[in-house]
C-alpha cells in the first residue's frame, strides 16, 4: 500500500480465517503491486469517495457502494486518483477448492442489489454481494436495521463474521454482553459466539458489511 492509512482489523492472530483491512487511501495512493496472491480470494467495497480498480485485464471505476470479488490467483489493483480521501474495506482469505466448480470475478454496486427482507421482517433488509453458487466459500452481506429493528433471536453458528459499520448506531449482544456500536466501528464474531443486533437512534438505520463463509463442509 503506498500514500495509504491501512488498518488490519482481524487475522488468523486473532482467530479469523481471514483477514479485513480499513483503508484509507489518499491522492493518488492505493496498491499497484496487487492484492492478493496464488490460492487468495479478495473482496474491496467502497466505503466512500472513488476509486479505479484493475482485475483480469479489465478496469472498474468504484464510487460509493461500489464492490469487486477476486477469485483465487487473480490479484486486484487500486488507486484513488481524486484530490480527496477515499475511504474502502478489504478482506481477504485462502479460497477452499471443491472439485467441479470454481468461483469467478464479480463487480457492481450495492444499490443495484436486490433488498431481501431478512427471515421476512420488513425492517431488516439484507443485501446479497456475491453468487449462491458452489463455487463461492464465502460471500458478503450488508445487514440494515431499521431504528427499533432486531434480529429475531440469538443466533450460534460455527460461520465467523467480520462486521463493518457503514452507518446509524445499534446494540450488540456478543457472548451475552452488550455492547453498543456506532457507524466506523469494527465487530469480530468467532465460531459459536452468541450474537444478536438491535438499531437504536433515530432516522439513520443501523447497516453494517460482513462476511460469511458457506458452501463447505467442516475439516477435522
Amino acid at each position: 500500500f503506498e500514500n495509504c492509512d491501512a488498518t488490519i482489523l482481524s487475522t488468523p492472530k486473532l482467530g479469523a480465517s481471514f483477514v479485513d483491512y480499513l483503508v484509507t487511501l489518499h491522492q493518488n495512493g492505493g496498491n499497484q503491486q496487487g492484492f492478493g496472491g496464488e490460492g487468495i480470494e479478495t473482496f474491496l467495497y467502497v466505503i466512500s469517495g472513488n476509486i479505479t480498480a484493475k482485475a483480469e485485464g479489465k478496469t472498474f471505476a468504484l464510487s460509493e457502494g461500489g464492490y469487486l470479488y477476486c477469485p483465487p490467483g487473480s490479484l486486484m489493483t487500486f488507486v484513488n486518483a481524486q484530490a480527496e480521501d477515499s475511504q474502502i474495506f478489504l478482506y481477504k482469505r485462502r479460497y477452499v477448492p471443491v472439485e467441479g466448480h470454481a468461483p469467478w470475478l464479480v463487480s457492481g454496486n450495492a444499490s443495484e442489489l436486490e433488498r431481501i427482507h431478512y427471515e421476512g421482517m420488513d425492517d431488516v433488509i439484507l443485501l446479497d454481494f456475491l453468487p449462491k453458487e458452489l463455487g463461492f466459500d464465502m460471500n458478503m452481506h450488508i445487514l440494515s436495521f431499521a431504528p427499533g429493528a432486531s434480529h429475531g433471536y440469538i443466533e450460534t453458528h460455527v460461520q465467523e463474521h467480520g462486521a463493518y459499520i457503514l452507518s446509524g448506531q445499534g446494540v450488540y449482544n456478543l457472548d451475552n454482553n452488550w455492547i453498543p456500536v456506532k457507524k466506523g466501528d469494527y465487530i469480530f464474531m468467532g465460531a459459536y459466539s452468541l450474537q444478536a443486533g438491535y438499531g437504536v437512534g433515530r432516522g439513520e438505520a443501523f447497516s453494517y458489511i460482513y462476511s460469511k463463509d458457506c458452501n463447505r463442509d467442516v475439516e477435522i
